[in-house]
């Protein structure tokens, strides 16, 4: 399954955005990530199309946690996006990417008080409020900076949408945010606006990751603008803006089907149209988070074929030499991949057989494709895991003492080595010397 603008060249190699992947493969190593860049561009762009087409004033947001580095944060001021961070560490990235800090919205539900600071100081344009606590604590900063803050609150609208556990948001047990059932929200609200340090720009929420259904979007849209309706009468104060997260879905197999985008899109803008029409509510700006949706499909991970066991009657086993420290998803939450052979286009009537893609790292559950019905391989041959690009990198560790993976990003025949390969040096530049 191939997106973007891989495809297989002459030599019958795996081409993406006009490099060879085994050229690729050959002079920086693998485990690879390499990134499309063509296709980071027209997904961003898309966004952006059809909000310019329903006219309605917006922010794209990009999702820093799906993947951040210097060199993401300059596409980004390329295509005019914004972005959102969740660490001092990622809006240090940001900032030192050359992102406008006014462009930034910083998110989290336990941002700590020196972390809120770097954002005042770095003039952060947008706070999301999560919590009680964080409103005390921007509060005692603000005050004791004499400096008002643009902020959104979040709030949660009780929705389950249809994705794993792990990666829900919206519902009512959720660490995220101010809780609408409970009346959380409201107060919250009550005392954002008494405190003059505050400006209260509008509500923010997310409901979930990896969704391919707009249903959770049009419900949550209606619950946020009833009690939107509510706080209009109650205090006359209506929100300016709307953010209503991200989570879009992507394509990883091609069992997933997605929805577009656009539908998305438009589908959201539809629903805030709608519903502030019916109570004669003023049309807010529309803000969405869109990371995995932007980077996801424009990312693979490239891998050398090693040790291969087979448990006769029971399962055969490849191993590469990545794994679950360059791509937790699939031990972390049973994420599922497609795989293909980098270095050959495989025939239609080649044989296959049931294998399961393992890593090398010191864990069972290390496994990248529990099942796949693949051409046989050798420890010739390069093995690509395809969409890769969010939350692969980004979730990354030195787990057993193994080296991070370098990242190229390829775009018009053209290759940038944008995050080099670790070194053993580098794994032990932070230990304290021994005696």
């Amino acid at each position: 399954m191939l997106f973007g603008t891989a495809k297989w060249n002459r030599e019958d190699h795996l081409e993406i955005g006009g490099v060879d992947t085994v050229e690729l493969a050959k002079k920086y190593g693998t485990p690879l990530f390499v990134y499309d860049v063509q296709h980071i561009r027209e997904m961003a762009r898309g966004f952006k199309q059809t909000f310019k087409e329903e006219g309605i004033k917006n922010k794209v947001v990009y999702a820093s946690k799906a993947f951040s580095c210097l060199a993401v944060y300059k596409l980004l001021q390329e295509e005019s996006l914004s972005c959102d961070v969740v660490s001092g560490g990622e809006l240090y990235t940001a900032i030192k990417g050359g992102m406008d800090p006014k462009e930034i919205a910083f998110h989290g539900n336990n941002k700590t008080k020196s972390e809120l600071q770097m954002a005042i100081d770095e003039g952060v344009g947008t706070i999301i409020v999560d919590n009680f606590y964080e409103i005390q604590l921007l509060s005692e900063i603000l005050h004791a900076e004499k400096k008002t803050q643009e902020i959104l609150f979040r709030v949660t609208p009780g929705i389950s949408a249809e994705t794993h556990d792990y990666i829900l948001t919206g519902q009512v047990d959720s660490k995220f945010g101010f809780d609408v059932a409970s009346g959380q929200a409201e107060v919250a609200l009550q005392q954002l606006l008494a405190d003059d340090v505050f400006i209260v720009k509008g509500v923010h929420c997310h409901i979930g990751s990896q969704i391919f259904s707009p249903e959770g979007f049009i419900a949550a849209t209606d619950i946020i603008f009833d009690l939107l309706n509510t706080w209009k009468t109650a205090f006359n104060y209506t929100v300016s803006v709307f953010n209503i997260g991200g989570g879009f879905g992507i394509q990883y197999t091609d069992s997933d089907t997605p929805v577009s985008p656009a539908e998305f899109v438009k589908t959201i803008i539809h629903q805030v149209k709608e519903n502030c029409q019916k109570r004669d509510y003023p049309l807010p700006e529309i803000w969405i988070e869109p990371g995995r949706s932007i980077v996801a499909e424009a990312g693979m991970t490239l891998y050398s074929v090693g040790s291969q066991k087979e448990v006769p009657g029971v399962r055969k086993f490849v191993s590469v030499d990545g794994g679950m420290g360059d791509n937790i998803r699939p031990a972390l939450y049973d994420a599922t991949y497609d795989a293909l052979v980098a270095n050959r286009q495989i025939d239609a009537a080649e044989t296959t057989e049931l294998i399961s893609i393992v890593g090398k790292y010191c864990e069972s559950g290390d496994v990248l494709i529990r099942e796949i019905d693949f051409p046989k391989v050798t420890d010739a041959d390069i093995i690509a895991l395809t969409s890769t690009g969010a939350y692969g990198y980004s979730m990354a560790s030195n787990y057993n003492r193994n080296p991070k993976p370098a990242v190229v990003f390829v775009e018009n025949g053209q290759e940038k080595l944008v995050v080099r390969r670790e070194t053993f040096d580098d794994l032990i530049h932070l230990d304290c010397p021994v005696d």
